[in-house]
């Protein structure tokens, strides 16, 4: 089965003779830039001396500089997370004016995440984009999507030949819809290439990604089989009033340029026990949301009941992302 997300003209890992072109970790890439940044922050300190500073300037030059050395996410002592999560919601208060809560739930024993696509019941509503948008702060700028719903002829699944960009009533006689997103692949090929360590699987199956030890090479966007993982040219632009306070470290808080970031399942709230916005706002009941590791759960009944496929499963990464129909 062809599919569209092998298109031509998709981001690619970069080459020549960067520093990105052998396995390095984060520390070796800032040491590289450090002399830089160390520039950049005594040219701009000649300028204005710090001691011209308002206290909140220097505040925030301080938590900007503990944000630059601190250490990845993955490795952190449960108090060093509570001083980086801090910081973070420090900053969104002194730069944009804004009280954030970032969480660090981690993942909960016993739990399996999956999902299930019922292609009888979508009808290309794409409720669950708008949703997605909202509760994951993506950039209005940039429209950026986690989610993208294809419009086919009935008959066959090609996404080659399916439109994620219809703009008529929908749904459309003689055509079913189909959505993608992050699959969350049992044996992720994205993690695999990371040459710093800043994307990993977590226990409950969600492969998540540190924005800020990210640097940047999209390695993990050339990996990907299913075109999952989106780069940001320019930091993501929320308008205040839009801006869903209710944030996790590895999930929908603020990004910034140069990093690459990806659908967690809505990390934020189903490590809460509720479903993700996608799921949630679906019209017609089209997604199943659930713990594989339930034997009562709605996706273990869909999988033991329905006949099931998952895209490109020749590949053998196992995403635990499956579709069926009525």
């Amino acid at each position: 089965m062809t599919d569209a997300l092998d298109r031509p003209g998709h981001e690619s890992a970069p080459a020549g003779g960067s520093l990105l072109n052998k396995p390095v970790d984060r520390r070796r890439a800032l040491t590289v830039l450090a002399g830089a940044a160390v520039a950049g922050v005594q040219a701009l300190s000649a300028c204005r001396p710090l001691s011209a500073m308002s206290d909140e300037e220097r505040e925030v030059k301080l938590l900007a500089w503990q944000e630059y050395i601190k250490g990845n996410y993955r490795f952190m002592t449960d108090a060093e997370r509570a001083e980086t999560i801090a910081r973070l919601e420090r900053q969104a208060l002194l730069l944009r004016g804004t009280e954030v809560k970032i969480q660090s739930t981690g993942a909960q024993p016993g739990v399996l995440f999956g999902y299930a696509f019922n292609i009888s019941k979508c009808k290309g509503f794409r409720s669950c984009v708008e949703a997605c948008i909202n509760e994951n702060n993506l950039d209005r700028k940039a429209a950026t999507q986690y989610i993208r719903i294809f419009e086919m002829e009935a008959g066959v699944i090609d996404l080659d030949e399916g439109d994620a960009t219809f703009q008529h009533e929908v749904p459309a006689e003689g055509h079913f819809y189909m959505g993608t997103q992050c699959f969350q692949c049992a044996d992720p090929p994205c993690v695999k290439v990371c040459p710093v360590g800043a994307t990993w699987q977590e226990p409950d199956g969600i492969t998540v990604i540190d924005y800020d030890w990210c640097i940047g090479c999209r390695y993990c966007m050339a990996a990907c089989p299913y075109w999952a993982r989106r780069f940001n040219w320019s930091a993501p632009e929320v308008p205040k009033a839009e801006l869903n306070t209710n944030q996790h470290y590895l999930g929908n808080r603020a990004r910034k340029t140069g990093v690459v970031e990806k659908c967690t399942f809505c990390i934020h709230r189903t490590r809460q026990g509720r479903l993700p916005a996608c799921a949630e706002a679906c019209p017609t009941g089209a997604r199943v949301f659930g713990n594989l590791l339930d034997p009562d759960s709605e996706i273990r009944w869909v999988l033991e009941h329905k006949r099931v496929f998952r895209l490109k499963e020749d590949l053998k990464t196992e995403p635990r992302f499956w579709y069926f129909t009525d």
